[in-house]
């Protein structure tokens, strides 16, 4: 089974905005933001960082 919050990180490179990510998926932001701030922290290094309002992929991401 693939894990929904790779799922989410796959959609938000594809919509490039946690809201397009959360209509996308019928999910709601802050439930966008909760997968990426776990998946970021099982995998021990940061996948996106906030700037702002925006969110931009690291390196890692």
């Amino acid at each position: 089974m693939i894990d929904r919050r790779l799922t989410v990180l796959r959609m938000l490179a594809e919509k490039g905005t946690v809201t397009a990510t959360a209509q996308a998926l019928s999910y709601t932001p802050s439930a966008v933001s909760h997968q990426l701030k776990t998946l970021s922290e099982d995998v021990g290094v940061a996948l996106v960082e906030q700037r702002g309002r925006t969110l931009r992929f690291t390196a890692a991401g």
